[in-house]
Formats: structure tokens, sequence, C-alpha cells
């Protein structure tokens, strides 16, 4: 008689798990959870994680360390899961995409004028001091 074939588990994750992997603290997860980005199933008190959420958690880390708000995270998450057709998903990513650099170069030339302004304080501050010390 031929053995069954043996039927792969999913690898699932703890809290802690998933935590420790991504250098997170199980508050921020939870957040993530209450967000509708992550969820985990139970066991009990347990959280029970599996390979899908790992993969929005780290599309989550992503879209966090490229300054997307959480609202843009969620629903770049969401299309990812989504079995639409990509043309509008990768279009609306791009839509994105394109308004979060607008406004990160917004914010840079901003940051540039500051700091010509401060540098040109600082010429004129050096300058009377300059007077000063004559």
């Amino acid at each position: 008689m031929k053995n069954a074939a043996a039927v792969p588990v999913a690898k699932t994750f703890t809290i802690g798990e998933l935590a420790r992997e991504f250098d997170l603290t199980t508050r921020a997860i939870r957040f993530y959870e209450e967000a509708g980005l992550l969820c985990p199933q139970r066991q009990g008190r347990l959280r029970v994680y599996t390979q899908g959420d790992r993969t929005r958690l780290k599309l989550t880390q992503r879209g966090k360390r490229l300054g997307l708000s959480l609202a843009d995270i969620k629903e770049l998450v969401m299309m990812y899961e989504s079995p639409r057709d990509t043309v509008p998903q990768l279009r609306r990513y791009l839509e994105v995409l394109a308004a979060h650099r607008a406004d990160i170069e917004g914010r840079m030339a901003d940051l540039q004028a500051t700091l010509e302004e401060i540098r040109a304080y600082e010429a004129e501050a050096r300058g009377l001091l300059k007077k000063q010390d004559k």
C-alpha cells in the first residue's frame, strides 16, 4: 500500500516572530490589524499569521519607508490582493507614487529655499562680526 501524499502545511507565524523579523513592536503589528492591513486567525487568545499576512506586513513596511500615508498603503495592499486586472492597479499605483513624489519634491524645494535663507543670514552675521573685529 502506498503512503498517502503528504499535504503541505502552510507556514504560520506568531506576532512575536513577525515583530522580530520586521524589527517592529507587537503594538505596531496590532495597530496594523486595527487599520485592516492584517487579519490574523485566532487560536484562543493567540494570533496566528499566515504567509499572506506576512506579505501584507512587508508591503506595509515598504509603503511606510516610501513615506506613503496609511490610507495609500491600505489601498495598494488591497489592490495587490485583488484578482482584478493589473492594468488599473498599476495605473493607480503610478498615480499614488507620482503624487507622493511631487509632494516630496515640493517639500525639498521648500527646504532648499530655507537653507539658502539660512546661508544668507549666516553670511550677513559673519560680515557684521568682521566689522566688529576691526
